[in-house]
């Protein structure tokens, strides 16, 4: 296998391992933390999620986001050359998935969400009734963006899988 095959090689599991690690933390947040949260007091929850949000963005997850966005960015752009070879199409709609999904749903509905969120006042009647909306309106996008990094992971690895018997991509 060549030096240029292995780095491929290395990227697309790279990738897949990404996509999961992402898929696993919404799917925490989708099957069990905001149900706990949505239990609280509306002024227990906001400040909560609060504290979640500004936590969240630490350079851990950041470059399990935003890196396996990059690696699926490559692959998808490496991919459309490619298109003949085994597993480059899986290989682009797993991108794709994730990059459209994940990031971008990420980008326009979760993020403005939380920013809503993060000027709410905790004790006030507005800022109980943005988080009723925001349980529904969050957890809903979070549950896109959960079953588009899963899907993502599975058509990279049946890329990954179908590519392993060739060395040519």
């Amino acid at each position: 296998m060549t030096n240029v095959n292995y780095l491929l090689l290395t990227l697309k599991l790279f990738t897949v391992l990404g996509c999961s690690l992402v898929a696993g933390v919404f799917f925490a947040f989708s099957t069990f933390v905001m149900n706990a949260l949505a239990r609280l007091q509306p002024r227990e929850g906001i400040v909560a999620m609060q504290s979640i949000n500004i936590t969240a963005i630490n350079p851990w997850f950041m470059v399990a986001l935003f890196g396996t966005a990059l690696a699926c960015l490559f692959l998808a752009i490496a991919s459309l050359s490619k298109l003949h070879q085994p597993g480059a199409v899986y290989l682009l709609l797993g991108s794709l998935f994730y990059l459209v999904g994940t990031i971008l749903v990420t980008i326009a509905f979760n993020v403005p969400l939380n920013d809503a969120l993060a000027i709410a006042k905790p004790d006030s009647t507005e800022g109980a009734n943005l988080w009723a909306r925001y349980l529904a309106n969050w957890t809903f996008w979070n549950h896109v963006r959960t079953i588009a990094a899963f899907s993502a992971a599975a058509l990279l690895a049946i890329a990954l899988c179908k590519q392993t018997a060739s060395t040519n991509f």
